[in-house]
């Protein structure tokens, strides 16, 4: 009899060749002077720098479409990283795992490319602070010490939404604090992960944005990367424009949120602080105002913008997610 090991399943004749490994992992850091090098790296003075200084004495503006997160969501945190040498910040999020030290955020926000879409890297110097507000860390300062992302998205040129937004997904597993406690430890819990949920459903969206698509709003204390803005609506999907079409898959609701709430959490089922994790904030598309029909105007009079990313899924997110919880 054929023995099936080391060769694949043979089923009818045919031997089937084991499913292709789509999970690439990179060492972010490796010893314990590596880890310091990157808590000395992120000064007070550098993070400060990645601050939009608010030039308003504007109260915070609330509305569905982005407003101050005031109810406190130690889950979520800000993400510090250097891309192609410069200092950038994202959102991330404690996710439920078996290492308890794992978290979610968007794919651009761990590997990327420079701007012209060439030179695809590893970001370096990752530092995850969850709870983040006005400089300070609550629950501690957390190295990344692996990150997780799908091979596809390293071969992301920044000119092919259709082919690459679905992966702008990761994963990085981090290493304890100062204090030696575990990320899910340290803040207390974790945001469950759904895979192949339905899209159509209302949705929290979180994020340290720096900037703000409504002028009304540019400046004020949530859109200066200094504290947590949220957005909650129901979802529509986006599937680009007839020029610049858009992978399948791309969800989110109304939302005004800019730079650096790329990576945060679309939760579904969300109650007192805790919900499902079924997607991630990567980039901005446009409907025209009241209706599902794709914006095309050039400046974007009459439209409403939405902040979509990927569902996850179990194609591409849970091999990432499986390989992240537990490394």
């Amino acid at each position: 009899m054929l023995s099936t090991l080391g060769i694949g399943i043979l089923l009818a004749g045919t031997v089937l060749a084991p499913p292709a490994d789509t999970v690439a992992t990179h060492d972010l850091t490796v010893s314990a002077a590596d880890r310091q090098a990157v808590l000395a790296y992120w000064t007070p003075e550098r993070i400060r720098a990645l601050i939009v200084p608010s030039t308003v004495d504007n109260p915070p503006k609330s509305g569905p479409d982005g407003a101050p997160w005031t109810g406190g969501l130690p889950t979520v945190g800000r993400l510090f990283f250097t891309d192609h040498g410069e200092d950038a910040s994202c959102t991330a999020t404690v996710v439920d795992s078996a290492n308890r030290s794992t978290i979610v955020t968007a794919g651009h926000c761990v590997d990327d490319t420079d701007l012209l879409g060439d030179n695809n890297a590893w970001n370096a110097d990752v530092l995850f602070i969850p709870g983040y507000h006005d400089g300070q860390a609550p629950y501690g300062k957390f190295v990344g010490r692996l990150g997780v992302a799908d091979k596809t998205w390293l071969l992301n040129d920044q000119q092919n939404g259709a082919k690459f937004d679905a992966f702008d997904q990761a994963f990085v597993v981090v290493s304890p604090n100062e204090h030696g406690r575990r990320v899910q430890d340290a803040v207390g819990g974790a945001q469950r992960i759904g895979f192949d949920r339905p899209g159509e459903t209302v949705e929290f969206q979180f994020g340290y944005p720096r900037a703000s698509s409504d002028p009304a709003r540019e400046n004020l204390p949530e859109y200066t990367g200094e504290e947590l803005a949220y957005c909650h609506g129901v979802a529509k999907q986006y599937p680009g424009t007839p020029d610049y079409p858009d992978s399948p898959d791309q969800w989110g609701p109304a939302c005004t949120m800019g730079g650096g709430s790329s990576g945060g959490p679309r939760i579904a089922d969300f109650h007192h602080g805790v919900g499902t994790v079924v997607g991630d904030n990567t980039h901005a598309g446009f409907f025209t105002t009241g209706t599902n029909d794709v914006c095309t105007t050039q400046d974007h009079t009459g439209c409403t913008r939405y902040l979509v990313g990927p569902q996850f899924d179990s194609k591409i997110t849970k091999p990432l997610y499986d390989r992240a919880a537990h490394s």
